[in-house]
């Protein structure tokens, strides 16, 4: 979120037990040359810079996860604290809020302690440029134990680590005995640098709100000026412009000219920032369509108030996004209107009653799906993830669930999310962690076929060429293809909110492979055909199809001969009946390619025999005629003709 230590959002903490060798942990983080950690040292310094001036917690632990280098997150630590040292009280406060905010989140404890740990030993160095360093380092040690970030127990410990006259030891002496041991030290701690003075982002949006309304109610300009400025959050401001240009479109007249003389006096006397200023007015396009609902004419006033700033030049017009596109000519607006409404009625019941069959049957019943405007799937799609989004893991996982039931279009889905991604911006005041929830509904999308992984590539490379324009959406993309390029991913993807999609959330990894390894040789054995496929089907785990082409694959090599036909003959029918998606084929002959060599030590032939079974796969259309797949030590190659 755009605020930090004046508008706080508390973290989610994952608090660990405290152990004093902290290096143990260190060691088991990957390690990196000398180079490297110059370089993290160089990034490490930016981003604290950047953070000191813009206040952005959110955006900064973005910035250092994507440094993928949790071993010297502890230089970070260090990096922040010296810095906020040489700063007023503001960025000591600052320091300390994004230390509590990424403590267990992104900086885990081993990292955190040792952080403090080089603090301590280097108080000596730091008293050199600053002569009250003991104190303020003792504040930020009894900050951190008062924030359940240090054990009480680390200021003994470490103070036998250092020598008996270094000022190390007297940070935690002082930390102890002057801030950690007298009467209502908590209050004390948390009030050191003005902690108190914190307010929380519903009361900042509370308090602008009723800035504007006593303005427009009386007129007084400099007044509003005054209160806006006293609120003390200049990186909050773009949600006084916001708000500001909505009260103007949907009040309009004299209520438009008072808004626009507010705003124009607030840019030039510095009030608010240019920058605040094009956030605002960005804000504003992307909530345009939904005020639209209210206030028909919203964008057509939009414009003109985007037109009236720009040529008084306190707007720069061409850093704004772009107006998104209007509704398509032969779709009407009330119609657009009222499927918006409609949508919101039928996820909320849908969350209630968790019946699919009926919100298929209430989506029918509008004759949305036939009312040919595409846009209306994709709107349904960013309704539901919205609201799913606002809640817990079970209407998560039932978002995901329905989603994968509607069978609606891929493109209307990837239409939904670019929806989602242009408005992410704007959710993230009210939800902290919207990109955590946008990767997973990505994610989940891809493991459950909604969309392919060619589509999630795609809209990477569309928000790419929009310049970061939706710097949140396109983190989730980029987290979302991350995710699922690791290994066995989809498992715990499909388990992200503690479900099991469509599948059985009891079962176990292994009890499913049990399962689909009985049923194969079941089948093998003479069993009936339909059968199988309905055992398939019941696993309800689309997702792990790829494992039953993999066993079936190997129980063809290893059988060899004609005792293969009836293995080939079902996966021949799954393939025809779109049980095994393309996609899960594919997969599964990967699969196989990756432990051929395995195979190969009980089956000595099992790289021609394979080699075999992927002509015949391209043969019969499973495979994309592009498919190969090399192995050094067993080329995959068909010198004959598969028996």
């Amino acid at each position: 979120m755009e605020c930090g230590h004046d508008v706080v959002v508390p973290p989610v903490q994952l608090h660990a037990p405290f152990k004093c060798h902290a290096e143990d942990a260190i060691h088991l983080s990957p390690t990196l040359s000398s180079e490297e950690f110059l370089q993290f040292k160089k990034k490490a310094t930016t981003i604290v810079e950047e953070y000191f001036s813009t206040d952005d917690v959110v955006a900064t632990a973005n910035e250092l996860r994507e440094l993928r280098v949790p071993c010297y997150h502890y230089y970070f630590v260090k990096k922040l604290v010296s810095v906020a040292m040489d700063r007023h009280d503001r960025e000591k406060e600052m320091a300390a809020v994004l230390l509590s905010s990424l403590y267990g989140d992104v900086i885990d404890r081993p990292q955190l302690h040792k952080g403090f740990c080089k603090l301590t030993e280097s108080c000596d160095d730091l008293s050199v440029d600053t002569p009250d360093a003991v104190d303020i380092l003792a504040v930020f040690v009894a900050r951190a134990v008062v924030d359940d970030m240090l054990p009480p127990a680390f200021l003994a410990k470490q103070r036998a680590c250092l020598p008996e006259k270094s000022k190390g030891a007297e940070v935690l002496l002082r930390a102890e005995k002057r801030y950690l041991s007298v009467p209502h030290h908590g209050e004390i701690v948390l009030q050191r640098w003005g902690g108190s003075k914190r307010i929380t982002v519903e009361e900042a949006k509370a308090r602008i709100s009723d800035i504007l309304e006593e303005y427009l109610a009386a007129g007084e300009r400099h007044e509003a000026l005054r209160c806006v400025r006293d609120l003390k959050i200049p990186f909050f401001h773009h949600d006084v412009v916001k708000r500001a240009l909505v009260l103007a479109v949907e009040r309009g007249g004299a209520a438009e000219g008072l808004i626009l003389d507010l705003l124009k006096s607030a840019a030039e006397e510095g009030v608010i920032n240019e920058s605040q200023v094009a956030k605002g007015f960005d804000r504003m396009i992307d909530s345009v369509d939904d005020l639209a609902l209210d206030v028909p004419n919203a964008r057509p006033l939009l414009k003109s108030l985007i037109l009236k700033a720009s040529s008084e030049g306190w707007l720069c017009a061409s850093c704004l996004k772009p107006l998104p596109p209007e509704p398509r000519g032969d779709v009407d607006d009330a119609a657009v209107r009222r499927f918006k409404a409609n949508a919101v009625a039928i996820v909320k019941e849908y969350f209630l009653s968790g019946d699919i069959i009926e919100v298929v049957s209430s989506l029918e019943a509008e004759n949305y799906y036939s009312c040919y405007c595409p846009s209306f799937n994709a709107i349904f799609v960013k309704k539901l993830v919205n609201a799913a989004m606002d809640r817990k893991s079970r209407e998560k996982e039932m978002a995901s669930v329905l989603l994968s039931s509607l069978c609606m279009p891929a493109e209307d889905v990837v239409a939904g999310f670019h929806l989602l991604i242009e408005a992410a911006e704007d959710a993230a005041l009210d939800n902290p962690a919207i990109v955590e929830d946008l990767t997973m509904f990505f994610a989940r999308a891809v493991v459950d076929e909604v969309i392919a992984p060619s589509d999630l590539e795609a809209m990477e490379e569309e928000e790419a060429i929009s310049c970061g324009k939706h710097a949140e959406g396109l983190l989730a993309i980029r987290n979302a293809r991350a995710l699922l390029a690791a290994k066995l991913s989809a498992e715990r993807i499909l388990r992200c909110w503690g479900g099991g999609g469509s599948g059985k959330a009891g079962w176990e990894l292994h009890e499913v492979k049990d399962k689909i390894g009985r049923l194969l040789q079941e089948y093998d054995c003479g069993g009936d055909i339909r059968e199988a496929c309905r055992c398939i089907k019941d696993l309800g785990m689309p997702f792990f199809h790829h494992d039953v082409v993999k066993k079936a694959l190997v129980a063809i090599i290893e059988k060899r001969g004609k005792e293969h036909e009836r293995l080939w003959g079902l996966l021949a029918d799954c393939y025809g009946r779109g049980l095994i998606t393309p996609n899960q084929m594919t997969k599964g002959f990967e699969r196989v390619a990756d432990c051929i060599d395995d195979l190969a030590l009980d089956v000595p032939d099992a790289g021609r025999q394979f080699g075999c079974c992927v002509d015949q796969a391209k043969k019969s259309g499973w495979l994309d005629a592009s498919f190969t797949i090399v192995r050094p030590a067993h080329p995959i190659s068909c010198n004959g003709v598969c028996s």
